[in-house]
């Protein structure tokens, strides 16, 4: 009965590029109350860009996050709900060439933080622990919007900054598909939206909306032990730096997977590793993530 609400605690990876993440099961249920603590740590290294509108090449950065978050389940008007908060730490080494000439620089600090809300639409309404248990998912549509908030580290005289400076939001549709007790289907599909960074460069800059797709295709080996492959896919984001629009946009699509493993009755860790499958600007790079969740209350 846990494996359901261990499989949708989702972690929000800070990810330089917002439309990057990949997440299986991000919309399953979970009974009324309940909650997570989730502590991750990604660590992203490759040819990362973290402005489609920056003259940078040869780019070869390590960057690494560590992840605080807190997941808890809600009854919205009478369907499973739930909201996550997650704040993250960044640092890490980028190399690359700016104008000819080679460049290093390093950062530490905190990223921007997100609060993300989610709703069954179809498919589950808000459970107590004993209605979840007798709970068998079949096909679950579900909506979500993300809130990405300048919370981070930035400087308007620096070219790479942890923080964005600026407000994000991603809207969401979501589809999970039981195709038996085995095997589990997801689809996503929404975009993102950006207030603009009135003091970036001195000159401003703003960013058209950036649409992304996912899939995954999970896997229950036993209870609470499960492996999904991910991929994704997204495009757009043109970017106009002090009314100028730069000549380029992100055109990429990922792909890799994930395994959520039980450690104890409460307690699970998540093991993530994605790669560019088409990445002609700043996704060619590899990520490889670890969570620990911790759950407790509606009474688990």
């Amino acid at each position: 009965m846990l494996a359901a609400l261990l499989a949708g605690l989702v972690v929000l990876s800070a990810f330089p590029g917002l439309a990057q993440e990949l997440e299986p099961r991000a919309y399953s249920v979970s009974p009324v109350g309940s909650n997570a603590l989730i502590l991750s740590y990604v660590r992203l290294r490759g040819g990362i860009v973290f402005d489609p509108s920056l003259e940078i090449t040869n780019v070869d950065a390590r960057i690494n996050s560590a992840i605080a978050g807190y997941f808890r389940s809600i009854d919205f008007f009478g369907r499973s709900g739930n909201i996550t908060l997650v704040a993250p730490y960044g640092w890490g080494t980028l190399n690359g060439t700016v104008a000819g000439e080679a460049a290093q620089v390093t950062r530490s600090g905190l990223s921007d933080s997100r609060v993300r809300f989610a709703v069954n639409l179809k498919g589950a309404p808000a459970m107590n622990l004993k209605e979840f248990a007798n709970y068998r998912q079949k096909t679950n549509i579900g909506a979500s919007v993300v809130v990405q908030m300048p919370t981070g580290q930035y400087d308007p005289a620096r070219l790479i900054n942890l923080g964005t400076n600026r407000w994000s939001f991603k809207p969401e549709i979501g589809l999970s598909h039981a195709i038996n007790r085995r095997w589990i289907l997801d689809l996503y599909g929404g975009a993102w939206f950006f207030t603009a960074d009135k003091d970036f460069q001195g000159a401003g800059r703003t960013q058209k909306p950036v649409g992304a797709v996912q899939t995954h295709i999970s896997y229950n080996i036993k209870p609470r032990l499960w492996a999904a492959f991910d991929a994704t896919f997204y495009s757009g984001g043109r970017v106009t730096v002090g009314g100028l629009p730069a000549k380029k946009l992100l055109r990429n699509a990922r792909y890799g997977g994930t395994v959520s493993v039980p450690l104890t009755r409460r307690q699970s860790f998540k093991f993530s590793i994605n790669t560019g499958a088409f990445a002609p600007i700043g996704a060619d790079f590899d990520s490889i993530s670890v969570a620990y969740q911790y759950i407790w209350g509606a009474g688990l």
